[in-house]
Order: structure tokens, then sequence, then C-alpha cells
């Protein structure tokens, strides 16, 4: 018998606070890799901004759809 695939599903809320951390992480690598130089890590921020913006908005959408 095979065992069904489990899916790790996160709360709206959950979503949320993820995605602002993340966002928040990618501002800090953002001006870092601006007081530094560094393109990669400033292109790594604004990555993880867009990123963390689009998790936030996944948990706001779930949250109305009362998941």
């Amino acid at each position: 018998m095979k065992k069904e695939q489990s899916f790790d599903t996160k709360s709206g809320t959950q979503d949320e606070i993820e995605g602002s951390t993340r966002n928040l992480t990618g501002k800090i690598k953002e001006a870092t890799g601006n007081a530094l130089g560094n393109p990669r890590l400033r292109l790594q921020g604004d990555i993880d901004q867009i990123l963390g913006h689009a998790q936030r908005k996944v948990g706001e959408i779930k949250k109305v759809l009362g998941q």
C-alpha cells in the first residue's frame, strides 16, 4: 500500500508573519548590499522582499477564505 503524501499547510496568520519577516530580512540585505557595494547581496534582498510580500498576500487571502 502506498502512503498518501501529506502536505503541511500553514495558516493565513503564519504566512503573513513569515512573509513580513522575509520582507524585513530582504530590506536588511538590500541595505547591507548597498553599504558594502555588493550587487549580489542587494539583489538577494530585492528577491526576498518580493517573495515576502507575495507570501504575506497569500496569508491575507487564506484568512479571507477562512483557512
